[in-house]
C-alpha cells in the first residue's frame, strides 16, 4: 500500500508568533513606538540609549526593556540618564522572547508613552529572527568591529529599518571604510537608512534624533 500524502495549505502560527501579534495589537492600542534595538555586544545600544535619554526626553515619554544574560548594568546607565527600565536577564538566552518582554510591560504603562525601546540582547544572529511586535527595528554596528558586518550577518541588516554605525570617531584608529560598509548595506538591502554617530563625541546624534521623532511621527497617537 502507497503512503499517504497530506497537503498541508495552512500555515503553522507557533507560539512565538502567536505572542508577536499579541504585543503589536498592545503597541498599537496604546500608541506607542516600539523599537527593537539590535547589536553585537560593545557595538554601543546602550550608549544609544542614554544619548537618546537625555537629548529626547523633554519631547519624548520614554521608557526601555533592557536584555542581558546577567546583571542590570546597562538598564541602571539608562535610568541614570533619566529613561526608565526594566531589566530582563535571560540566564544564558541569546534574544528575547514574546513571554519575556510581555512579563517586562507589567513595569510601564503603555498608553503613558510615546516610545518604548527594547535593548536586546547583544547578538546579531537569534534576535533577528524573533518578532516581538516591534514597529521598528535598529542594527547599531560599530567602526572596531569591522566593515563586513552586513554580509557576515545579513539576515539582521535585511530586517532592519534602520542602521546606526557607531564610533565614528575611531575609524582612523581601524581599518573600517566606509564606503565599503555603504557598499555592502546596497547589496543586502538598497536604500535602508545608515546613520554615521559617534555616541561618545556626539557627531550625528542629530540625525538619528530626527529618525526617531519621524519614526514616532509614522505611527501616530492613537485617540480613543
Amino acid at each position: 500500500m502507497p503512503p499517504k500524502r497530506i497537503r498541508l495549505d495552512k500555515a503553522i502560527v507557533t507560539e512565538s508568533d502567536r505572542l508577536a501579534a499579541e504585543l503589536a495589537e498592545r503597541y498599537d492600542r496604546a500608541g506607542v513606538l516600539v523599537m527593537n534595538l539590535m547589536s553585537s555586544p560593545g557595538a554601543g545600544k546602550t550608549s544609544l540609549l542614554e544619548a537618546t535619554a537625555r537629548s529626547l526626553s523633554d519631547r519624548f515619554r520614554m521608557a526601555c526593556i533592557d536584555g542581558d544574560l546577567a546583571t542590570d548594568r546597562d538598564a541602571q546607565r539608562v535610568r541614570k540618564a533619566g529613561m526608565p527600565c526594566t531589566q530582563i536577564n535571560t540566564g544564558g538566552g541569546c534574544h528575547l522572547n514574546g513571554k519575556q518582554v510581555r512579563d517586562a510591560l507589567a513595569a510601564h504603562r503603555l498608553q503613558d508613552l510615546d516610545i518604548l525601546f527594547i535593548e536586546n540582547v547583544g547578538n546579531l544572529v537569534c534576535p533577528a529572527v524573533f518578532d516581538l511586535g516591534e514597529h521598528r527595528r535598529v542594527v547599531v554596528s560599530s567602526t572596531p568591529e569591522g566593515d563586513d558586518k552586513p554580509v557576515k550577518y545579513p539576515v539582521a541588516f535585511r530586517l532592519a529599518d534602520a542602521v546606526v554605525l557607531n564610533k565614528m570617531d575611531l575609524v582612523g584608529a581601524t581599518d573600517f571604510v566606509v564606503e565599503a560598509f555603504r557598499e555592502y548595506m546596497d547589496e543586502i538591502k538598497p536604500g535602508l537608512p545608515v546613520l554615521e554617530v559617534s555616541c561618545k563625541t556626539g557627531d550625528g546624534l542629530a540625525g538619528w534624533f530626527e529618525w526617531v521623532a519621524a519614526a514616532r511621527d509614522a505611527v501616530g497617537r492613537k485617540v480613543e
